[in-house]
């Protein structure tokens, strides 16, 4: 009897609250998708002070990159070294997001809120690792080979810079050189290149399954809104002037390291 009651605890107590969390964590998403501009009406249009970043964020979104890929021309070969050489940041990127979430404080100005959507949105960004494994397995990558990649020196460099940012910069630093920086160009370049690899498929050049549009896709929307919320988060959690123009900063080093592990990807 005792036995019994115990799996009956256990089930109302861990099962139960995961079920919840996942709904929950689907009323938060589609809310995110409705909330819109935002308290300062941050958009494509109205970068705010975010306009600093504008021509390094330019450089990353129409790199030549992008633009073949986007234009189903870039090979295979380099095609294939570009998702591999990604796969860190892309598998590190929820990673980078639970840091800062250990440093949001109930007391601070704009923690409460930052804290609500980390949490929510770091569930999404481990399911991204899982749907770029899928991308790569179409264009010819094997399971073997995206687990163990060894990403170049560059790309290095961008995984190191975010993971040192995270662990040791204020909240609104990280989300800046985080979410900001590296999502804002992502979520654009996403949309050409989503129509690139249909190129692909159609001259039956990848492997066409469901699984290789799946991060594409996310991206074109899920990032379409997401760097905006955290423009907002950015000045919610800055605390004064200093802070601001550091958060500024680190999205900027994020885009010039971004540009440099793109330019190494065609050597």
């Amino acid at each position: 009897m005792k036995d019994q009651k115990v799996k009956e605890l256990n089930t109302a107590d861990f099962v139960t609250p995961v079920k919840k969390h996942q709904d929950k964590q689907r009323v938060v998403h589609r809310k995110s998708k409705n909330r819109g501009a935002g308290k300062h009406g941050f958009s494509e249009s109205n970068p705010g002070i975010f306009e600093k970043l504008l021509p390094i964020k330019k450089k990353v979104v129409h790199h030549e990159v992008f633009e073949l890929m986007g234009q189903g021309e870039l090979p295979l070969k380099e095609f294939r070294k570009t998702l591999l050489n990604f796969y860190p940041l892309v598998e590190n990127f929820p990673k980078f997001m639970a840091l800062n979430l250990a440093k949001t404080r109930c007391h601070k100005p704009g923690h409460e809120e930052a804290k609500q959507w980390l949490i929510a949105n770091i569930a999404v960004e481990q399911n991204h690792a899982k749907w770029y494994r899928g991308w790569a397995e179409g264009f010819g990558i094997s399971e073997e080979e995206i687990t163990h990649v060894k990403p170049t020196p560059a790309m290095e460099a961008v995984v190191n810079y975010l993971w040192k940012t995270n662990e040791m910069s204020t909240v609104p630093v990280c989300f800046s050189a985080t979410n900001v920086g590296i999502e804002w160009a992502t979520g654009e370049w996403s949309k050409k290149v989503e129509a690139g690899v249909k190129s692909y498929l159609d001259k039956g050049l990848i492997d066409g399954n469901r699984k290789i549009m799946a991060w594409l896709k996310a991206h074109t929307n899920y990032d379409d809104k997401h760097p905006y919320e955290a423009m907002e988060l950015v000045l919610g959690c800055a605390e004064n002037e200093t802070e601001l123009n550091d958060s500024l900063e680190a999205a900027e080093r994020s885009l010039e390291y971004y540009k440099i592990a793109l330019d190494d990807c065609l050597k």
